[in-house]
C-alpha cells in the first residue's frame, strides 16, 4: 500500500512512524516545504520545545466543536505520548504547571530523534517539496510538487497546518486541497498573538510590563478573565496574559463583534482601597506634582498618560487633586479599557484558529466523511489549543489515530 503524507510536522511525523511500526511493508512518502522536518516543533517554547502538557481536556481547545478532540486525547493520552517518546529515545521534563519539555531542554533533540525514527523505518522524506495539487483518479491519488508528479497513492494525509508563522513556509494550501475535495472550512484567524488597540498613546507606553488581571468583553459582556504578564507595545498589547486571552478575543473579532479588554493593574487591591492609597500618597507630599507621586505606584510612562485620560493637568500639585479625581484615577488603574481592532497577524501568531470543519471528519480515524482514504490531522482542522503544549498534543494525538487508520484496507 502506498501512502502520501503532506506536511512533516508533529501530526505527519507521528502518523508515518505509527503506520510503519504497525506494517513495515507500507510505502510512505512524507513531503514538506522546508529544508528540515518539524519546523514548528523547533520554534515552540522559544526553542526549548514545549512538546506537550500532562493536564489536557477538550476544554483546552477552541473551534466549532472542541469535543471533537476528546476521543483522540483519550486514545493517545499523556501516558501514551510519554511511551512514544521513550520508544524514540526521548526523555521528558514535566514542569509543575503541566507543561512538558524534552529533558535536554532543546527542541533540536526532538526533531533529531524523530528523524532517526523515520529513517530507521524507511519512510521516504521529501524536503523542499511544496505540494501544488492533489487529484483523485478513480480510487488513486496523484500529487504534484513544483518539480515532480507522484502517482498512484492509496491514501493521503493532509497535515500541513495553516497560515501561522509564514516565515516557516506555513500556508493555507491544505484548505485549498480540502475545498477541492468538497470540504468546507471555517475562516482562519491568528491565535496566541499580540493585539492591536485603538488609542492615541500606544507608543508612549511601549515597554511597560506588569502582572495584571485582564478581562475580555464581547459586545459589553464579560467573557473571560486571565491573570498574567501584560506588555505594552508600539501597536497595542502583548505578554502571556494577552496571548492567552487573544484566542477568544480574535475568534470574536473575526466574527465582527465588538471586542474590548480591561486591564486591572492592582488586582489584589479593591478600587476603594486603591483610592485611599492614592489619597494617602498625595497627603504625604502635597507640594509635589501628582504625576511624580503616582510613579511611586506605577511606571513613569503610565503616570502622565493616566492623568491625561482622567483629564487632570500634568502640572497639577497633589494638594489640588480633589476626591472625584482620585476616584477617577483609581477607577482607571482598576479598569484600563482598550478597544481591540486587530492582531499582529499570522507572522507573529503561535497558532491558527479556524480550518477544515470537524463535522466532515471522523473523530476516531480522522478520515474524511466525504472522500474515502483522505485524512486530516493537526492544525489544518478547525481546532486550536491554549498556550502551553496543547496544540502539539492535539497534533500528536490526531496523527497517531491517522497512523493506526492508514494500515487498514
Amino acid at each position: 500500500m502506498k501512502i502520501a503524507i503532506i506536511g512533516a510536522g508533529a501530526a505527519g511525523i507521528i502518523a508515518a512512524i505509527t503506520a510503519k511500526r504497525l506494517n513495515k511493508n507500507l510505502h510512505i512518502d512524507l513531503f514538506d516545504a522546508n529544508k528540515g522536518i518539524g519546523k514548528k516543533i523547533l520554534a515552540s517554547g522559544n526553542g526549548r520545545c514545549n512538546i506537550s502538557n500532562n493536564q489536557i481536556t477538550s476544554k483546552n481547545y477552541l473551534g466549532e466543536n472542541p469535543d471533537f478532540t476528546s476521543f483522540a486525547l483519550k486514545e493517545f493520552d499523556f501516558k501514551a505520548f510519554e511511551k512514544f517518546c521513550k520508544s524514540i529515545g526521548l526523555l521528558l521534563d514535566i514542569k509543575p504547571s503541566g507543561k512538558v519539555y524534552p529533558l535536554s531542554n532543546e527542541a533540536k533533540s526532538v526533531t533529531n530523534l524523530l528523524e532517526l525514527a523515520l529513517k530507521e523505518l524507511d519512510v521516504n522524506i521529501h524536503l523542499e517539496s511544496m505540494i501544488t495539487d492533489i487529484e483523485k483518479v478513480e480510487d488513486k491519488f496523484n500529487i504534484k510538487t513544483q518539480d515532480n508528479e507522484y502517482k498512484a497513492y492509496d491514501k493521503v494525509l493532509i497535515s500541513n497546518g495553516l497560515g501561522a508563522a509564514p516565515q516557516l513556509n506555513a500556508n493555507e494550501s491544505g484548505l485549498d486541497f480540502a475545498s477541492k475535495f468538497g470540504h468546507s472550512f471555517n475562516p482562519t484567524y491568528p491565535s496566541l498573538v499580540g493585539l492591536k488597540t485603538d488609542n492615541t498613546y500606544n507608543g508612549k507606553l511601549q515597554g511597560v510590563k506588569k502582572e495584571c488581571n485582564v478581562s475580555l468583553y464581547v459586545n459589553g459582556n464579560l467573557e473571560q478573565e486571565i491573570f498574567g504578564d501584560v506588555l505594552f507595545t508600539s501597536y497595542g498589547v502583548s505578554g502571556f496574559a494577552i496571548l492567552d486571552i487573544s484566542q477568544l478575543a480574535v475568534l470574536n473579532l473575526s466574527q465582527y463583534q465588538d471586542v474590548k479588554i480591561a486591564i486591572n493593574f492592582f488586582p489584589k487591591i479593591n478600587r476603594n482601597d486603591l483610592g485611599d492609597q492614592i489619597q494617602t500618597l498625595f497627603k504625604t507630599i502635597p507640594s509635589q506634582k501628582a504625576v511624580d507621586i503616582i510613579t511611586g505606584m506605577v511606571s513613569n510612562k503610565i503616570a502622565p498618560v493616566l492623568l491625561d485620560i482622567c483629564k487632570i493637568n500634568i502640572d497639577t500639585k497633589a494638594a489640588d487633586i480633589n476626591a472625584k479625581q482620585i476616584k477617577a484615577l483609581a477607577y482607571q488603574l482598576n479598569q484600563w479599557k482598550l478597544k481591540i481592532t486587530d492582531t499582529q497577524g499570522f507572522g507573529h501568531a503561535e497558532a491558527s484558529g479556524g480550518g477544515v470543519r470537524t463535522a466532515e471528519v471522523d473523530n476516531k480515524t480522522y478520515e474524511s466523511k466525504l472522500v474515502k482514504n483522505l485524512y486530516f490531522a493537526g492544525e489544518v482542522l478547525d481546532i486550536v489549543g491554549n498556550r502551553g503544549g496543547f496544540n502539539l498534543q492535539f497534533a500528536w494525538a490526531s496523527g497517531y489515530l491517522v497512523g493506526k487508520s492508514l494500515i487498514k484496507n
